[in-house]
Order: structure tokens, then C-alpha cells, then sequence
């Protein structure tokens, strides 16, 4: 058993184990605290979100539903390896399980698996981390390479702080007999890999931009698009909206689309050559990747890296 990390100390060990991460404005304080404890915790529990899209998947987990209120993880991942954290304290995401499943963990003593879960008398939410995956959850939908590493660094991370080995982490369907996830991916290959990781020392090779940075500052829609259709063509430097283009410009560098040398407030061809490349990568082309932002793309950008958008 173990005090939850701290919101600073989880973000910090997760860099340190090479994880892309993005804070959500308020993600801190996005709890349920007030319907009872979070911790002492025993482990982490991996799930798949049965959604499409990463947008619509940090709604959904962000805000909850009627009869289930977010935050339903602690943290998103997406895709693309990138972990959006949502949520610090206890959140709805594990629900009841069984007793036997949780002395399995808390004594990291079963084999392969722990044992089958056939009650639901113990919370879940009280001693768990939780993980929610961008996944259909059908058995069809892929897990691409970069997201079940990061599932695999975030889990070791977590590991590796509290001193726990590979099998405190479970699949939610370990922990439930009501669920099936994660679906789609082996939770005993990715103990095994956890369990790797965890005879080395952290690094942040290989992972997908590991020092990503929260963004935060408010966007104009107006003043960005006036300054990527103005700064290319002025004289060199100039600088019309700071504030905003470098906002963006973090955002870029952190996807691997704009060399850190060129974050400098103004938006000249090298940030319109990198916002034309982030177009694309949403399916953009011809004269809608010309690399002066859309409400849209540039939402997708601001959702990702933690920064809103106004007219």
C-alpha cells in the first residue's frame, strides 16, 4: 500500500520514464474526492474507452456521464502514445471488484494472472490508478505501437515510485467479471514488458517527445490567422500576435513539426510550413494544408496541448 504521487511528482516521474504529457486545464483539482478516499493505492488498472477519436475520448472521460461523472481515469492514452491527464484524486473508473484480486496485487504474489474476480465487495476507485486507452474495444480496432508503449512507460513509471513490480498492474476485466477491457491487447505481455522496464534505468529514449510541455495560454482564432497571412511576408521578426504564435509554436514543436531554434513569437514559413504539416496530419490537403489555422485544426491543437480557443 502506498500515498497516491503527488500531482507534481506524478508528472514528474512519467517524463522521467520518457512519457509525452499533456495537462488539462484543472486536471489537478478534477476529482471525487468527495465521495470518498483515494488511497492508500495497490495499483494501476488498464482500460479501453469503446471510443473513436481523441477529442471525443477526452470529452467523455473529462466530463462522464449522467449516471457515471467524470473524471473517469487519471489519465488518457491516445493513440498516439500521448498521456492527457484529466484527473487527480479518486475518479470513477474501476468501480467494484474483488477482495482476492486486490491481496493478489497487494502481495504482487500470483503466477501469470491473478485470480478470477467472482465478487464485487471491494472499491476500486479508492485504491487504484486508472488508465483509460482510445480503443473501440471490439477486437478490431489496433493498438498502435507508440500507445501501448506508453501504456507500458506510464505503468512502469508508477511502478518504479512506489517501489511495486509489474504485477500491481491489472486489466479492468482482472479486477471486474462485469468487463472485458482492455480488449484487443494482452495485459499479461504488457506485465512482461512493464516488468523489463523496470530492471533498467528509466529513459527517455524512444518516446515520443518526452518533454512535452503544458501550453496553456488562451488563442485568438482572429489574431492567429491575421498573423500567419502577415508575418511571412514582413520583414524578418516580425511579431504581430506573441503571445498567441508562440503558444502555437510550443504546440508544434512538442508534435515534432517545428525545430525549437524556430520558436520566437513570430510566425513566419517555418511555423507556416510546420502548421501546414499538422493540417495534413488531421487529412488536410491542397489549399486546406496551406498552414494558416482553421477553427478546427487549430482546436485539435489546442485540445491536445492543454490550450483554449477564442474567436
Amino acid at each position: 500500500m502506498a500515498t497516491p504521487l503527488s500531482a507534481d511528482a506524478l508528472v514528474r516521474v512519467l517524463r522521467a520514464e520518457g512519457v509525452t504529457v499533456v495537462e488539462h486545464d484543472g486536471w489537478r483539482t478534477h476529482n471525487r474526492n468527495h465521495k470518498g478516499p483515494w488511497g492508500p493505492v495497490n495499483g494501476i488498472v488498464i482500460h479501453h474507452t469503446v471510443t473513436r477519436g481523441t477529442d471525443a475520448t477526452l470529452r467523455i472521460c473529462h466530463d462522464g456521464y449522467t449516471d457515471l461523472p467524470g473524471p473517469l481515469c487519471h489519465g488518457v492514452i491516445a493513440k498516439d502514445g500521448i498521456v492527457h491527464l484529466i484527473g487527480h484524486g479518486r475518479a470513477n473508473h474501476a468501480g467494484s471488484g474483488d477482495a482476492d484480486v486486490l491481496h493478489a496485487v497487494q502481495r504482487e504474489n500470483y503466477a501469470s494472472t491473478p485470480p478470477r474476480p467472482n465478487q464485487h465487495n471491494t472499491d476500486g476507485n479508492a485504491r487504484f490508478y486508472g488508465f483509460e486507452c482510445e480503443n473501440l474495444g471490439d477486437g478490431n480496432d489496433p493498438w498502435p505501437a507508440a500507445q501501448v508503449e506508453a501504456v507500458e512507460r506510464t505503468s512502469a513509471a508508477i511502478c518504479r515510485a512506489h517501489k511495486w513490480t509489474a504485477k500491481s498492474v491489472i486489466g479492468h476485466r482482472e479486477w471486474t467479471s462485469a468487463k472485458v477491457d482492455p480488449r484487443g491487447v494482452s495485459i499479461t505481455a504488457l506485465r512482461s514488458n512493464i516488468a523489463k522496464r523496470l530492471k533498467r534505468e528509466p529513459t527517455t529514449d524512444g518516446g515520443p517527445h518526452p518533454q512535452t510541455l503544458p501550453v496553456g495560454s488562451p488563442v485568438s482564432l482572429a489574431r492567429i490567422r491575421a498573423a500567419a497571412r502577415d508575418d511571412p511576408s514582413a520583414p524578418q521578426g516580425q511579431t504581430s500576435y506573441r503571445t498567441g504564435v508562440l503558444t502555437v509554436e510550443k504546440a508544434l514543436h512538442a508534435e515534432g513539426l517545428l525545430a525549437e531554434k524556430w520558436i520566437d513569437g513570430s510566425y513566419g514559413t517555418k511555423t507556416l510550413a510546420a502548421y501546414a504539416a499538422w493540417q495534413r496530419r488531421l487529412g488536410y490537403s491542397g489549399s486546406d494544408a496551406d498552414g494558416v489555422p482553421g477553427r478546427k485544426s487549430l482546436t485539435a491543437l489546442g485540445t491536445r496541448h492543454a490550450f483554449p480557443v477564442y474567436s
